[in-house]
């Protein structure tokens, strides 16, 4: 097997000289470990990821959204997972892979927390020390994510340029791997960056998506009519959808809509993350693929109520199977998905992460009883439970204290 480096027009290595040896070493351990399993790292993985991590994680017939929509919907638990999140498929194995190249240091960026916390995690479990950047706004937004990894023993690291959120933080963890490559190896959080890593970590998170066929084939002894993601920088989405892409189940992948869909160039923030709807193709950390940029071809700042979708930019394979029609890209706004969350924690007990309540707001919008929107979904349909809410609690409730939202507890109960 060999490395698959683009997608199309989409993906490569755009980085400075001094990170190609870095780049090169890592292609060669990619091939050598994850293709071909040399030295049974393959098997170690499937081990860890099983008794430390917990798979395979359930999927379970969503029995009030199933009537509430009339037809079957599943949902794959991923926030069963050791941590709470898809995250540590990924990074328990490139954290692996580091071990297996003799690495002695981790760093990682993240934006939720729940790559950062599944990295910390990892490096512990595995015995090496971890530094996790994180921009300042996400920091303060998610302040519980940031006690775990300290709790692993991390350092985790603010970011204050920018606005402090996803994008810096990879810049900036990109800045330390450039200063350090010879001891330390950057475990990359989602289908980004240059290759290898688009295709590394989907591939450690395909898992997701081979579960879903064979217990989905057990119970009706053929796939889903549809699957639904949603869609940040796309680890949890590829995951999803990677053992579905040759297939005949529709791809829905759903991005965060925002406050709008109208990109404001002069501030240089678009009010949304919706680069796969409505992004141009463009550079951005290593990788050509689809971005929010403006005329003159800078990088907006994105906006999302969910850190983890607040990227401004996409995975380079995601990009090229929405090029191709095999995914459909679509998104839904903050409202939506915090109408979602509540939604969701009320008729089923799960309280979601924000990033998932998109991929139940899109759910809500083309099949609920008010819906709008003219596409019919198929008679069975799986959504990702990428991750849990813990993270978000506080967040939610700031958020709905300035909505009037339909399905919102009071939140009188919580003051003083």
């Amino acid at each position: 097997m060999s490395v698959e480096k683009k997608f199309g027009d989409y993906g490569g290595q755009y980085v400075p000289e001094a990170l190609m040896p870095a780049i090169e070493e890592l292609t060669d351990a990619y091939e050598r470990y994850v293709l071909n399993n040399e030295d049974g790292f393959m098997d170690e993985f499937r081990r860890r990821i099983r008794d430390f991590g917990g798979r395979p994680t359930p999927l379970e017939r969503a029995d009030q959204l199933s009537e509430r929509y009339d037809r079957e919907v599943y949902l794959k638990r991923e926030d069963l997972l050791h941590g709470g999140a898809h995250k540590l498929n990924n990074a328990l194995g490139q954290v692996l892979l580091a071990k297996y190249m003799g690495k002695e240091r981790i760093i990682a960026e993240t934006g939720a927390g729940q790559h950062g916390t599944a990295t910390a995690m990892a490096a512990a479990h595995l015995d090496l020390p971890c530094e996790i950047y994180m921009g300042r706004r996400d920091i303060n937004r998610q302040r519980p994510n940031v006690f775990r990894m300290r709790l692993n023993d991390a350092e985790v690291t603010p970011v204050d340029v920018g606005r402090g959120t996803l994008k810096e933080a990879i810049s900036e963890t990109m800045r330390d791997w450039a200063r350090t490559v010879e001891t330390t190896h950057y475990v990359i959080g989602s289908i980004v960056g240059p290759a290898p890593f688009p295709a590394m970590v989907r591939d450690f998170h395909s898992v997701i998506g081979e579960e879903i066929d064979r217990q989905f084939r057990e119970r009706f002894d053929e796939p889903p009519g549809a699957v639904v993601a949603c869609a940040g920088g796309g680890s949890n989405t590829m995951g999803t959808f990677d053992a579905f892409v040759d297939g005949d189940a529709e791809l829905y992948a759903v991005e965060a809509g925002g406050s709008s869909l109208t990109v404001d160039d002069e501030a240089g923030v678009a009010p949304h993350s919706a680069s796969l709807s409505t992004g141009e193709e463009g550079v951005l950390h290593g990788a050509r693929t689809k971005l929010l940029q403006d005329d003159h071809g800078q990088i907006l700042e994105s906006h999302s109520v969910s850190s983890g979708l607040d990227y401004a930019g996409v995975g380079p394979e995601l990009a090229h199977l929405v090029d191709e029609g095999r995914v459909v890209p679509t998104n839904v706004d903050d409202d939506a998905a915090l109408e979602a969350f509540h939604r969701l924690s009320q008729e089923e007990g799960v309280i979601p992460a924000l990033e998932t309540a998109h991929a139940f707001g899109f759910l809500e919008a083309v099949a609920g009883p008010e819906t709008t929107r003219d596409r019919e979904l198929p008679e069975t349909v799986v959504v990702n439970v990428s991750g849990r809410g813990d993270k978000d609690l506080e967040a939610v409730v700031e958020e709905t204290d300035k909505r009037d939202l339909e399905n919102a507890p009071s939140m009188e109960v919580f003051d003083g």
